[in-house]
């Protein structure tokens, strides 16, 4: 059968006057018939729609409205629900070292420094503008309580700024047990040297908790 003929008649006799698209698959022809009326007002509804989302939640001049915003809230809220199943924990050091081999809670002191720190630290604390924290080298650690200090209150001057009122103390805790997990590891090919000023360890890291130092 030729692809411009016009197939056969229906069961009543009428043969369709639409056009053909002049394409056949094994004898079988398609008519060029425009699509529906009301597909296509869906799909112009749908670019008109995506307009008005776009002003309404990525127009990045309104807080609080992007699908980012709406993540962080609900990863908050999820943090906070699961800080509850904490209870009371203090950031001294049998804590903070507890946490830094705890396999549940690791994965959120990650999440947490990613989410804050990479900008001057790098994505693997190798150092950017700040300086490497999987070294063997600090300069203001000299303890395993030290590293709770520094993020809670800042440090030179708040070129390391104060993250006390921005992280809750939980936070605080498994980001500085994460940081301590990540010593030695020295990510290849991207940890920066120490740098002047760095020449503290932690003293009492591999101390037994009664020889640990008192404050």
């Amino acid at each position: 059968m030729n692809s411009t003929e016009k197939p056969n008649s229906t069961a009543d006799g009428h043969i369709p006057d639409d056009p053909l698209t002049g394409h056949s698959y094994d004898g079988i022809q398609e008519f060029d018939n425009p699509m529906p009326g009301w597909w296509k007002a869906i799909f112009v509804g749908t670019i008109i729609y995506a307009v008005f989302y776009w002003v309404y939640y990525e127009n990045g001049l309104t807080p609080g409205r992007s699908v980012i915003a709406a993540y962080d809230r609900a990863l908050a809220a999820n943090l906070k629900e699961r800080f509850s199943t904490l209870g009371e924990i203090k950031p001294d050091r049998e804590t903070i070292l507890r946490f830094s081999t705890d396999p549940e809670w690791l994965p959120v002191g990650k999440n947490v420094f990613q989410a804050n720190c990479t900008s001057c630290h790098g994505n693997d604390a190798e150092g950017r503008v700040g300086p490497n924290l999987t070294d063997e080298h600090w300069k203001n650690i000299k303890k395993v309580e030290d590293l709770y200090r520094v993020i809670e209150n800042g440090a030179n001057g708040n070129a390391m700024p104060a993250w006390r009122g921005k992280l809750e103390p939980q936070e605080i805790i498994l980001v500085s047990s994460y940081l301590l997990s990540l010593k030695g590891s020295n990510p290849a090919g991207k940890g920066l040297r120490p740098i002047a000023g760095e020449t503290h360890v932690i003293s009492d890291l591999d101390a037994p908790s009664e020889a640990a130092p008192s404050e």
